[in-house]
């Protein structure tokens, strides 16, 4: 799970969620695919080693190589989202780091605090929301279906017994 909650509900009545994309290639991954990819684009270079046909083919296959180490390190910058979700009987604050590193806060009173998962109206399958103080965040977009639910389900848990209705 793409998730994890610290302190479940101990004697000071707290619960901390963090939440963040699923992260498949890992830094040593994406050397060793980038150099796999850079080997077998390399082959065909081979048999034209020293004529003007290498010159001819290098420069689209190195332009081709560097498009797909911009579109890697992108896809890996795109994934450095965190959504921190502190439950309280005082509070629940959300706080969401864009890849940017700029933080957005959500702060609500858990009685006005109500969870809702949309089955099917939302942008997306399993759509969570958390409405309070005259907002509606989103909690987990860039989660799967099944992750969505699970969160669900385990905030919801998490709300009862903090004795907040969800």
């Amino acid at each position: 799970m793409p998730y994890i909650i610290d302190n479940e509900i101990t004697a000071t009545k707290t619960a901390t969620i963090e939440i963040w994309p699923y992260n498949s290639l890992k830094p040593k991954g994406f050397v060793l695919f980038l150099g796999s990819t850079c080997a077998l684009i390399s082959i065909p270079l081979f048999n034209v080693v020293g004529t003007k046909v290498f010159w001819g083919l290098f420069p689209f296959l190195f332009v081709t190589l560097t498009g797909v180490w911009f579109a890697l390190r992108r896809s890996l910058n795109d994934r450095q989202i965190l959504e921190q979700l502190k439950l309280s009987k005082e509070e629940i604050v959300l706080i969401r780091q864009d890849p940017s590193g700029e933080q957005k806060k959500w702060v609500c009173s858990p009685y006005w605090a109500r969870l809702k998962m949309y089955d099917k109206e939302g942008p997306v399958s399993n759509y969570i929301t958390l409405r309070g103080n005259g907002r509606e965040v989103e909690l987990g977009s860039f989660l799967g279906e099944e992750e969505r639910k699970n969160l669900y389900y385990d905030l919801s848990r998490l709300l009862n017994e903090l004795n907040i209705k969800p």
